[in-house]
């Protein structure tokens, strides 16, 4: 039988702790050249949606094979960039029917092939991008780090914290977004889910001025943080390679990057509105930065090289491009739960195979 679940039960099933743990495990594996990952692939388009919107085609796969599984998730997307204020921003639109975003992970057996579960991708792809920013902040911010900014009060943001506060014992958070209203909601809801003060600030510099951790988690295409604000012993941390500025990454003295793939595959059609492809923005980004001259997270995890040897370094990592990877990885868990707990609809496998050679 093949499960089809939910984004409610994977949010049951998965804790921030269990994946954080499965991408650990994980990546030791990749490290060594036993588990792999495919470069992601976008395809580009026009769309009859708007004329300011691109269509997306996305995919992203790996297999894990000490855990049995292959995973590809998949995303068919109405993407915009909106300017707010002065930053560019990546917005999808949930433009399919009932007003809903369209991504699916396929989880399959590295034993006979067979399809073992499909289910969205919204809860395990924050979850996922939350516990490989933590696994920077386990092995590269201070031990005693206590005090933690965040600059961003979006959906990405609350899995950053949750990632965080499961790997240090932080003790204060201050939260800057552009918007007061969202980023007082936040505060307010964050404080409650961590037990820990969340407190909203007016400005980026009052958010991140002390703070032993600062952690980026927006939606924006251009920096949000920059040289000026680096002190000594701050862990920097992002989600994408634009919101660091360069010269702030350089202020580093060392910098762990979660891929040497530096950004997509991209197929983009003749008059795609693609503003994510334009010059020093989105993808192109930080590219006077060599990225493959930085080691990767895999790579520190494995013990090939050194985290952070003292709290004066300032230390950074870059979750500049996801891996289908995390998928597998993290959805081997989910699996497992659900056919523990019997989660989820069973549909005959047959329906998702086939007797004709393909």
């Amino acid at each position: 039988m093949t499960l089809i679940l939910s984004n409610d039960d994977v949010e049951k099933l998965l804790t921030m702790p269990d994946c954080i743990a499965a991408l650990e495990e994980a990546y030791v594996e990749m490290a060594e050249g036993r588990g792999i990952s495919r470069q992601r692939s976008d395809c580009i388009t026009p769309t009859t949606y708007s004329d300011d919107a691109i269509y997306g085609l996305k995919s992203m796969d790996g297999v894990v094979p000490k855990l049995g599984v292959g995973a590809i998730r998949i995303n068919s997307d109405i993407v915009t960039n909106p300017l707010v204020g002065n930053t560019r921003r990546r917005v999808k639109i949930p433009a399919a029917p009932n007003d809903r975003y369209v991504g699916l992970v396929l989880l399959f057996s590295t034993h006979n092939g067979e399809p073992l579960a499909i289910f969205p991708d919204g809860v395990l792809q924050r979850m996922r991008v939350g516990a490989t920013n933590g696994l920077g902040v386990k092995y590269m911010a201070r031990q005693n780090a206590e005090t933690l900014a965040i600059l961003g009060s979006g959906w990405q943001a609350e899995t950053q914290l949750t990632a965080a506060c499961s790997v240090r014992d932080i003790k204060s958070i201050r939260c800057y977004s552009p918007n007061t209203e969202n980023r007082e909601a936040f505060s307010a809801r964050m404080s409650e889910t961590l037990g820990i003060p969340v407190t909203p600030a007016a400005q980026p510099e009052d958010a991140v001025v002390g703070a032993d951790i600062v952690m980026c988690g927006s939606n924006s295409l251009d920096p949000i943080f920059f040289q000026k604000w680096v002190e000594p012993g701050m862990h920097l941390s992002s989600i994408k390679k634009p919101e660091i500025e360069p010269a702030a990454i350089r202020a580093a003295q060392k910098v762990v990057v979660h891929t040497h793939d530096t950004s997509p595959i991209l197929v983009v059609a003749k008059g795609a509105n693609f503003r994510e492809n334009t010059k020093e923005a989105g993808w192109n980004a930080a590219n006077q930065l060599d990225f493959k001259s930085f080691p990767t997270l895999p790579q520190l995890i494995a013990g090939y090289v050194k985290g952070r040897e003292s709290d004066e370094e300032v230390t950074c990592f870059l979750n500049n491009l996801g891996l289908g990877y995390q998928f597998a990885a993290a959805g081997s868990v989910i699996y497992k739960r659900a056919m523990e707990q019997n989660v989820g609809h069973a549909l005959p496998t047959d329906w998702f195979t086939e007797t004709v050679h393909p």
